[in-house]
């Protein structure tokens, strides 16, 4: 298999729910932006991944359509929080073996206000199995089911490590710091310490408050996938090139503890995979797109994707190694704490910020000599996907 170039990308900046246009619209708008971007027209497009969660099947056609009817195949993606970096898995892979030149994939939401909640009561949650486990490995309090299992996995970690709580009220602080210089983010307000830890209402008790959460949120990216040959032949730059890609699954292992089982051991083992394939170490990387769903899930996925050893966490927050003038700026964006998270656009949108970075045009929070990016996309239930992408 040969790598994958990324030729565009494009997003629309996110929205509170009831804020939002269509995703019809929304989606159109971010796939011409990629297009544009790419500098090609899209019946040069030879496969489309749509990735969403929360709608009907078939959503992919009817927001692609305004953009163009050419009867490419559309294939509609669903993997929970990870959808967005499925699409960009499925695009690279279709790519990457040779089957098509050029691909598209993007990702759009619209979400309702407050805790996710499923569609699907009449039948098996999919999330059974791992909530059991939960109640069999902690006491965690009943909650929504992401508070739940994001929120138990930090208490579980302060426990483990014996750290102090504020660390994830820190991580907020800081990605909070990197949003103000975003115009895409939702949230460009700075914080305090105290407005985290203190002033924010607990939601997950006994240390999870609201600000340490992300908000329900409506929006969409994309990224036009093509090859080196595509690109020579049709002028584009595509400069920056998937170095490698892996995607994993829950293990057996995944749901000894809290900590594992909101996708720990899947980071870790996709991660390894990513390094084996490139050649390369997070030693490499110089910027990093993460999953903070929850500040927990921060701080756990920077030993899970080995930035920090295990159990270091709280001195790599306190020595600031996690933003400018460290050793990583992690989600420079504003992460999905303050640029949002509609969870079928938020993979390519993760995407789209480290490509930008990786070509010097990310304004006034570019990482400078950025040359390797990693992402980090992460759904319960459960996937993980870990991106690699270089600066050619």
């Amino acid at each position: 298999m040969s790598t994958a170039r990324i030729a565009g990308v494009g997003m629309v900046k996110f929205a509170k729910p009831g804020q939002n246009e269509p995703y019809r619209v929304m989606a159109s708008k971010a796939i011409n932006q990629a297009l544009q971007d790419a500098g090609i027209a899209y019946p040069l497009v030879q496969q489309a991944y749509a990735s969403y969660i929360y709608g009907d099947s078939t959503c992919g056609q009817h927001a692609l359509y305004d953009v163009g009817m050419t009867g490419i195949p559309v294939i509609n993606v669903n993997n929970n929080c990870s959808s967005g970096s499925t699409a960009i898995f499925l695009a690279r892979q279709a790519v990457a073996s040779g089957a098509i030149d050029c691909a598209l994939a993007f990702g759009f939401e619209e979400m309702q206000r407050g805790a996710l909640g499923s569609a699907w009561n009449d039948r098996e949650s999919p999330f059974g199995q791992m909530t059991e486990a939960l109640s069999q490995v902690s006491d965690a309090p009943e909650a929504p089911l992401a508070l739940r299992m994001f929120g138990q996995a930090g208490t579980a970690y302060i426990e483990k490590y014996n750290v102090n709580p504020n660390i994830f009220g820190k991580v907020s602080v800081k990605t909070r710091s990197h949003a103000v210089r975003n115009p895409y983010s939702l949230f460009d307000t700075p914080l305090s310490l105290e407005d985290v830890m203190e002033r924010a209402p607990v939601i997950f008790p006994p240390h999870l408050t609201r600000l340490m959460a992300c908000p329900p949120t409506c929006g969409a990216a994309a990224a036009i996938i093509c090859s080196e040959a595509f690109a020579l032949k049709h002028g584009i730059k595509a400069g920056v090139e998937i170095v490698a890609q892996s995607m994993v699954t829950d293990l057996a292992n995944s749901w000894t503890d809290p900590i594992n089982l909101i996708g720990a051991k899947m980071t870790e083992k996709a991660a390894h995979e990513v390094y084996e394939q490139s050649g390369l170490g997070p030693e490499d990387v110089q910027v990093v797109e993460l999953h903070d769903c929850f500040t927990t899930n921060e701080v756990i996925s920077y030993e899970a994707l080995g930035l920090c050893a295990e159990g270091e966490a709280e001195k790599f927050i306190d020595d600031r190694q996690n933003t400018y003038g460290g050793q990583f700026v992690v989600n420079p964006s504003g992460g999905l704490m303050s640029k949002g998270h509609p969870i079928g656009a938020t993979g390519l949108a993760q995407c789209a910020e480290l490509v930008w970075h990786l070509r010097g045009q990310a304004g006034d929070r570019q990482v400078q000599g950025a040359n390797v990016a990693l992402q980090h996309n992460l759904g319960l239930g459960g996937a993980a996907v870990v991106t690699m992408y270089r600066n050619i």
